[in-house]
């Protein structure tokens, strides 16, 4: 199976492997970095992205944005100046391939796994880590986050110090996606698994330390696909869209992932005391990413939920025989204790990578961005011409778009000014790439009038492929 797979695959057919999502191999320090416009004074910080990005020709197959090894790309704001690094996260499999020269490892569909001699006899017939998904910082943590595995920890400088297991509590990993309540420092996480138990769920103290280890969430009865979650003063709020994984099919050539409508989508609603899981059911819908969730009433009432809903899983590239798949910007009102959920569609635009202020977490955000389309041009999935700003108090999902022009954009990120009260005043932040010249460039946008667009825009001295995920770091003292 594994020679067959290298000899029908292709790469120069995949189209995230060409043009904007195309990797890049070299590794870059400059400072100094061109502005046009003005960054703002009070912006002292990082902003730090990771994606997916293969260090050598992908072999057997390749699946955006699952696949790929980790790159982070970091630009140092302080003083109205700016400076840059990118580096791989270095995992052993990473390590490994550098010193063949080659890809040793398939993609996630393919199967393939390295044998001695070509890999230590500790990495043979393993899967390759993939840390290529998100980057957060937590109790004074840096992490390159995977799917569902152990994150790797990263130094202030983007080098890669190792696989973090929080002392050996989480040895199984955590999500790509943790949220961290503001108000009490706590990381919330969950992970899900291949075997038995499918699914746990953690809480990491504000110091670092695992205060709740892995905690099974029952009512799984096979390996399921949750990729985000979102999380409330009362709950972690989990959404199981019926996308299960299919081992037996995979070994035998077939798809490894498996989308069951009929199934329906279960909302798991986690107390965080540890207390019954509480679940609520709809049709079928599937999910990447949740804006935010909250509370309507102070520790009790409805659990209202926002994320960007998808009719169906799609991954790689578009499967014209799927048909359409149409989704956007959703408002779901969960009733805990009757187990329901009312869903209201407030923007059908085409649209990914939502985001808010993080300080809000838990609680009824103001502001929140998306990448958007606005429907002049045919994109890839995953790419995006334009942003667009809701108002989270607003019931009529009204929004501010602005339009790129020839910039493909990628996840928006909110950088507060510091000591801002409103929680609006500060600036969304984002990499994007020209089509016509594939320059890359940080856009800087003021949160109070989004729509008039950047007012500085910093030359990144590299390409930066589009994907995925990352975060504003403020300088710590």
């Amino acid at each position: 199976m594994a020679t067959h797979a290298l000899q029908t695959f292709d790469p120069t057919r995949v189209p995230h492997l060409s043009g904007r999502f195309a990797p890049v191999t070299e590794e870059v320090d400059e400072t100094g970095l061109e502005v046009t416009g003005e960054l703002p004074a009070e912006l002292d910080g990082l902003f730090l992205r990771n994606g997916p990005n293969p260090r050598f020709s992908p072999i057997g197959s390749f699946l955006y944005p699952i696949d790929g090894d980790g790159m982070l790309h970091g630009v140092w704001i302080s003083g109205g100046q700016a400076r840059y690094r990118n580096r791989f996260v270095r995992t052993p499999a990473v390590v490994a391939e550098e010193r063949a020269g080659r890809a040793l490892w398939g993609g996630l569909e393919s199967m393939i796994t390295p044998q001695v001699p070509d890999v230590e006899p500790e990495l043979a017939g393993t899967f390759r880590d993939l840390p290529d998904i998100n980057v957060v910082r937590h109790a004074g943590r840096l992490l390159a986050l995977a799917e569902s595995e152990c994150p790797f920890l990263m130094t202030g400088e983007l080098e890669t110090a190792g696989k973090e297991t929080f002392g050996g509590a989480l040895p199984a990993g955590i999500t790509a996606h943790p949220k961290i309540d503001p108000l009490t420092g706590e990381m919330a996480v969950f992970c899900y698994g291949l075997e038995p138990p499918f699914l746990t769920w953690s809480l990491i103290g504000p110091a670092g330390d695992v205060v709740r280890g892995p905690t099974t969430v029952d009512g799984l009865d096979a390996p399921m696909m949750i990729h985000d979650m979102a999380l409330t003063s009362r709950f972690l709020v989990l959404v199981l869209a019926p996308v299960f994984f299919d081992l037996a099919a995979a070994m035998s050539g077939g798809s490894f992932i498996d989308w069951r409508p009929e199934q329906g989508t279960r909302v798991a609603l986690i107390p965080r005391d540890g207390s019954r899981v509480r679940w609520a059911s709809d049709d079928a819908f599937w999910l990447w990413h949740t804006v935010n969730a909250y509370d309507t009433e102070p520790d009790g009432g409805d659990v209202v939920l926002e994320y960007v809903q998808w009719s169906h899983l799609s991954m790689g590239s578009p499967d014209k025989s799927a048909g359409t798949n149409p989704g956007g910007l959703v408002r779901a009102v969960i009733d805990p204790a009757a187990g329901t959920m009312r869903r209201t569609l407030l923007d059908d635009a085409r649209m990914e990578l939502p985001r808010t202020d993080d300080r809000l977490i838990g609680q009824r955000h103001q502001q929140l961005a998306v990448a958007s389309e606005t429907g002049k041009l045919d994109l890839l999935p995953g790419e995006y011409d334009a942003l667009r700003w809701y108002d989270g108090r607003d019931a009529n999902g009204t929004s501010v778009m602005w339009d790129a022009g020839d910039l493909s954009v990628g996840e928006p990120v909110f950088a507060p000014s510091p000591g801002s009260p409103d929680h609006e005043g500060g600036y969304w932040m984002t990499y994007a790439t020209d089509r016509t010249d594939e320059s890359s460039w940080l856009l800087v946008i003021p949160a109070d009038d989004p729509g008039s667009g950047p007012v500085a825009r910093v030359r990144i001295p590299v390409r930066v492929p589009l994907g995925l995920h990352g975060n504003w770091l403020p300088t710590e003292e």
